[in-house]
């Protein structure tokens, strides 16, 4: 995969990923990561903190969630309750119809969007999104359609899967969805808040989708590849598994290596690096605790050999760093050259990590000063930083190094 390539498909890569597994202090409210979903103002049109300049480009969307940047420089973002935009790089938006219905309730609704590898001579663009049936249950599902790049609606859109089972939760729905260098299509699905902290805990169950990484063509079939194709007792689509709540996703621009990360329950954020068919220890190894209590949930990842300890975590105790929303940056800025973002929800700041092989360490907060919950944040075409904020209405702000 080109450079060029790899900079206009960032919002959807993944062929090695690391996982945050942050949470905050106190209990999860509505949205399950330490803050309630809350107004903002938008930003001045420029400003920063001397290390970077801030442009707003577009500033009353509606509680955005991702982001993908298409070849011709356009950012095609979702908003939690069901609305679809492509934000041209002057700031002027087009609403695109033909989206899915979706289950807009808790933390669901319209979620991530990817666009085909190939994007836009093969024309898809991929949604991940919450639904519900008829008992009023809910699941993670993923879904594409056609989109020219200069069109107003979404074609020909079909269902691609749909995350088994159904269960009568708002909550962790995961639904990062990023291409690998394979070409092929991850999406993460959260463990649906499940309490059963033992080993009978659905992200450790390859029955169900719960707590999982899963694998697809972009047909939305099945790689024959995937780890447990051949196990009549294990989901066709899992690529890993034992994950909380996994809100990042990307790939890293030097190695291919899929990163991930997701929300612990009090504190144990995690950063991971993906692996085929691992299992990342939720919640029988965690550095997680329990909300209110503190106590200690399963053992800690170094107790146990047989399972994938992530390259950074905060521990028990330590405040936590609840992510959403991973971009490593392969813009031409030196200054950033190869660091890790993610946005801190009840932090509410952009955090910057420096990473050299498997080591990561936090390095700088960048937008700490605006009270704002970073919900999505990607590689711009001008090899800024884009970022959406979860509010309503929120911006899509351009960071770049001062």
């Amino acid at each position: 995969m080109n450079g060029d390539r790899r900079r206009f498909l960032r919002a959807g890569l993944a062929a090695g990923t690391l996982a945050f597994a942050g949470c905050a202090a106190s209990p999860p409210t509505s949205d399950g990561d330490g803050a309630t979903n809350g107004g903002t103002t938008a930003p001045d049109d420029a400003g920063g903190d001397g290390t970077h300049e801030v442009e707003t480009i577009v500033d009353d969307l509606d509680q955005p969630w991702g982001l993908a940047v298409a070849p011709d420089g356009a950012t095609l973002v979702t908003e939690r309750p069901g609305g679809f935009v492509r934000a041209a790089p002057d700031g002027t938006t087009t609403r695109i119809d033909g989206t899915p219905e979706v289950f807009a309730g808790g933390q669901g609704g319209l979620l991530d969007v990817a666009l085909h590898p190939d994007y836009p001579d093969s024309p898809w663009v991929y949604l991940t999104y919450s639904v519900a049936n008829g008992a009023g249950e809910t699941t993670t599902r993923l879904g594409r359609g056609l989109l020219a790049p200069d069109g107003a609606r979404l074609d020909d859109f079909e269902v691609l899967h749909t995350a088994e089972p159904f269960v009568e939760s708002n909550g962790h729905f995961g639904s990062r969805v990023v291409f690998g260098p394979d070409d092929r299509a991850y999406v993460t699905v959260g463990d649906r808040q499940f309490k059963d902290f033992g080993p009978e805990h659905t992200a450790q169950d390859l029955t169900t989708d719960h707590g999982a990484v899963l694998r697809f063509e972009p047909d939305g079939s099945i790689p024959s590849g995937n780890p447990f194709v051949d196990d009549p007792d294990a989901r066709d689509p899992i690529f890993s598994y034992g994950h909380r709540n996994p809100q990042g996703l990307a790939v890293h621009p030097g190695t291919g290596d899929l990163w991930e990360h997701e929300h612990g329950e009090q504190d144990g954020d995690e950063i991971n690096i993906l692996q085929q068919g691992g299992n990342f220890g939720w919640p029988v190894a965690t550095e997680a605790c329990t909300y209110g209590g503190g106590e200690p949930i399963g053992v800690s990842h170094d107790d146990r050999a047989d399972v994938v300890a992530p390259v950074h975590y905060w521990p028990c105790g330590s405040g936590g760093f609840p992510p959403s929303g991973l971009a490593i940056y392969d813009g031409s800025a030196s200054a950033w050259s190869g660091d890790l973002f993610a946005g801190n929800l009840a932090g509410q700041y952009l955090g910057r990590f420096a990473v050299d092989g498997r080591e990561v360490t936090e390095v700088g907060q960048l937008l700490a000063d605006r009270e704002w919950r970073i919900r999505a944040v990607t590689v711009g075409p001008d090899d800024g930083l884009l970022v959406a904020v979860d509010a309503d209405p929120g911006p899509l702000v351009r960071l770049t190094p001062a």
